[in-house]
């Protein structure tokens, strides 16, 4: 986590004119607001959770909120909080605190978090909290602070004024309002009307308060645009999330099935013309069609000249009771009538996604939304988002891909994400049948486990080895080393410690015979020559080398050795819930590189991106010396203190590891809820 050093605080006054200072009134506002919501803003970091190819991943992330109740519940943005699985608030005077999540709401970008009090230092120390005000009150011009930890700094706060606090955003032909699309696979906007304003915020401000000089939040900071805009959710929204959240633990909305634009263009003040109607929806059972200009709902006017008054009419349907039968009043055909709707309760678009591991996969569950929106022939079910390469689904004949639709798996239907783990918990030797949709076809497939064991240690006898690195004497090299003729084996390395190096091989020499037989190599493509007439001998035989030394022809005798192990041959592990792997290193590691001498350890051989070791900053090529304290100096002693800490379950794994020419530390924090995904 980001280490909280220092406090940044910037106000960007507003000033009549160039040169002249702030009136001492506005400085008075400021100072005042500042001090009733500021010590309620919290820097919320996260670990995100996310799913690519196939696999869980995970990245660190960090945005801001503001704590609204005495209980310690958090305001912020989903897109900060949601799709996580750590969250930590740090107040603005250090203290870090725990949060978990009551309510999450895409449709608004909004989550309500409360901090986990109890495990405070003090429980009893009273915690500041700021108080809702109202967004309807505000009109352009106002003053406005917009609060927050920009850029994963720590918190600031900045000026600007109220541009227009009703935005709503048009497609490119202004025929209909544009939804936002999160990168979660959520929209968001239908319900909201923005607060575009110009205090200054940058990545990072999001889910922080916009605050009025009453020292009110009548804001949470969502977006920006570039030029200074930034736009803001109501108060009055959040406030509606918030009441629900504590009072039920959940939003809970009304829905019609249906979508409205402006009638201005029919030359009308009065309805709202309706756009479309959902096949299967309330409006649609109930005889409500396009074109119908909805005149009340419920006894309330929906006027809907402008686009700015649509959010009103979906926040009055939202409010409305599901289940229970409302009336609406609609005009077809120059005659009004009355039409008895019974609302819906508002479903997510995106179901819940997992990833299972043993069959390589990411699946969704398939809601009645998404399934009206694409058109799917499941209404309920699970779909697959990802494959993972050489994992079972993948490697099925024919594949499972992306987008299919699961029926059954081993004969048993599946229709939500509970049964499809059962049926995937493990998969049997002889394969599972899988049957699935893939758009007009239902298919058959079978599933069998993938090979994913460690290879077999290598037992290959050794061959001999003479311990050097040499390089062909071609023409080009003999005329640069003033030879009259080229031929033979230079030699550019001598492995210390070798029988070579005590035999007193040099660097530089030309060997030109083994035991007799000449070596006058002269091309680029004879140089595995010399290995080969080496290996063609015994272990433990006396090689005798005829050389060039300085242009003089020697004799010497080496005794030949085991070639040792290389990185190719080295033992292996996976960590696999941690997802990094290491291996041993071998004496030609060592040999190659000084790097590895004197060290005890392993070589982390790779990191899975997204996986706990990658956030916790853990490198491909660190050596890993101790784990939780424990000494790792082979593949058995890591798998051992592995082994235990998989079933201890820590907070914090720390791996002291030595990368480059200096030491470090590298903590992983699992989340041992979600350890297998």
């Amino acid at each position: 986590m980001r280490a909280f050093v220092w406090l940044v605080l910037a106000a960007l006054l507003a000033v009549p004119c160039a040169g002249q200072s702030p009136p001492d009134a506005l400085r008075a506002d400021i100072a005042r607001a500042r001090e009733r919501v500021y010590p309620a803003l919290v820097n919320i970091t996260v670990v995100t959770r996310y799913f690519s190819e196939g696999r869980a991943l995970r990245a660190p992330s960090a945005g801001s909120g503001v704590i609204v109740t005495a209980e310690g519940h958090v305001l912020t943005n989903y897109h900060v909080a949601g799709r996580t699985t750590r969250i930590e608030c740090t107040l603005p005077d250090g203290e870090t605190i725990e949060a978990s999540v009551v309510v999450h709401d895409p449709l608004t970008d909004l989550s309500v978090l409360k901090l986990a009090l109890n495990k405070r230092a003090d429980p009893a120390k009273p915690l500041p909290h700021a108080t809702l005000g109202d967004s309807d009150t505000l009109q352009i011009g106002d003053y406005v602070l917009a609060m927050g930890n920009p850029l994963m700094l720590a918190s600031s706060l900045t000026l600007g004024v109220v541009s227009n606090p009703k935005r709503v955003f048009v497609n490119e032909t202004a025929n209909d309002i544009e939804e936002m699309q999160l990168d979660e696979g959520e929209t968001t906007g239908v319900f909201t009307r923005w607060i575009q304003h110009d205090a200054t915020i940058a990545p990072g401000n999001s889910g922080g308060p916009l605050v009025n000089l009453a020292g009110e939040v009548v804001g949470i900071n969502e977006l920006r645009y570039g030029g200074g805009i930034g736009f803001a959710i109501p108060s009055n929204i959040a406030r509606d999330v918030l009441r629900q959240a504590l009072e039920r633990g959940s939003v809970r909305r009304a829905w019609l099935g249906l979508t409205v634009l402006p009638v201005r263009k029919l030359q009308r003040d009065q309805g709202a013309l309706i756009a479309s109607v959902d096949p299967e929806s309330a409006a649609a059972k109930a005889g409500l069609k396009p074109g119908d200009i909805l005149l009340s709902v419920n006894g309330e006017a929906t006027n809907v000249r402008h686009f700015e008054e649509v959010p009103v009419v979906y926040q009055r349907i939202a409010a409305l009771e599901p289940g229970k039968p409302i009336e609406t009043l609609i005009e077809r055909g120059g005659k009004t009538e009355k039409i008895t709707v019974t609302p819906t309760t508002m479903e997510p678009i995106k179901g819940e996604e997992e990833e299972f591991r043993t069959v390589g996969a990411t699946v969704e569950e398939i809601t009645a939304v998404r399934a009206l929106l694409q058109r799917l022939p499941m209404r309920k079910g699970v779909r697959v988002t990802g494959v993972r390469p050489g994992y079972p689904f993948e490697a099925a004949r024919p594949p499972i891909q992306a987008g299919d639709m699961i029926v059954s798996v081993g004969g048993k239907p599946v229709s939500d994400l509970a049964e499809f783990g059962k049926a995937v918990a493990e998969v049997p030797e002889d394969g599972v049948g899988v049957v699935f949709r893939r758009r007009g076809e239902i298919i058959v497939t079978s599933v069998k486990p993938t090979d994913d064991s460690e290879a077999d240690i290598d037992t290959e006898l050794p061959k001999p080895w003479l311990g050097v690195k040499s390089q062909v004497v071609t023409a080009d090299v003999a005329r640069a080393l003033g030879l009259s003729q080229p031929g033979g084996h230079r030699i550019t390395q001598v492995y210390e410690g070798t029988q070579a190096a005590k035999a007193g091989l040099q660097p530089g020499d030309i060997i030109i015979s083994l035991n007799g037989q000449s070596l006058r190599a002269s091309r680029s493509q004879d140089s595995e020559d010399l290995v080969r007439a080496v290996e063609n001998l015994s272990l433990g035989d006396q090689a005798k080398l005829g050389l060039l030394r300085a242009g003089k022809p020697e004799t010497l005798t080496v005794a030949l050795e085991p070639t040792p192990r290389s990185a190719s041959k080295a033992r292996t592990a996976k960590q696999r819930e941690l997802e990094f792997a290491v291996r041993e290193i071998t004496p030609m590691d060592r040999m190659e590189s000084r790097r590895f001498r004197g060290v005890q350890g392993l070589l982390i051989s790779s990191v899975t991106p997204g996986g706990w070791a990658d956030m916790a900053g853990l490198r491909a090529d660190d050596i890993l010396i101790t784990v939780d304290g424990k000494p790792v100096a082979d593949i058995r002693a890591f798998e051992t203190v592995l082994e235990g800490l998989m079933e201890a379950k820590p907070r914090v794994i720390a791996c002291f590891v030595q990368r480059g020419f200096r030491t470090h530390f590298v903590f992983i924090e699992p989340d041992w809820t979600r350890i297998g995904g």
